[in-house]
């Protein structure tokens, strides 16, 4: 959420895009079909995306730092992925269900980064 409580918008997203090929490319991940697992609660919004390899992208958002951890091999951050669920969270609707549980990958990175903050 922004700091109103609200989703981000596309502009805001857009923003944080550290070039114009992420930029394009961040866009494309937008959709729904690129993604499974996906959700969010409270700071967290996590998903799956699929990529080349056999196994999905793991990318999991705290919304209020921002920030951001893909097992992607990208080393733009954020990257495209997760440019492309912070746009499909930000439009709302079904693509990213609110409440439940984050899966454990995204709970301990979560949890890691709560710790921190103590």
């Amino acid at each position: 959420m922004n700091p109103q409580g609200e989703r981000w918008t596309a502009e805001q997203v857009l923003a944080l895009a550290p070039d114009a090929a992420s930029h394009k490319a961040g866009g494309k991940l937008a959709g729904a079909a690129s993604w499974s697992g996906t959700g969010a609660r409270g700071q967290a919004v996590w998903g799956l995306c699929a990529g080349s390899g056999s196994e999905p992208y793991r990318t999991v958002i705290d919304v209020h730092g921002p920030a951001y951890r893909c097992s992607c091999p990208s080393r733009k951050f954020p990257c495209k992925h997760a440019l492309g669920l912070l746009l499909l969270w930000g439009a709302g609707g079904a693509g990213v269900p609110e409440g439940g549980e984050p899966p454990e990958w995204a709970e301990q990175w979560l949890g890691e980064r709560r710790e921190r903050a103590r």
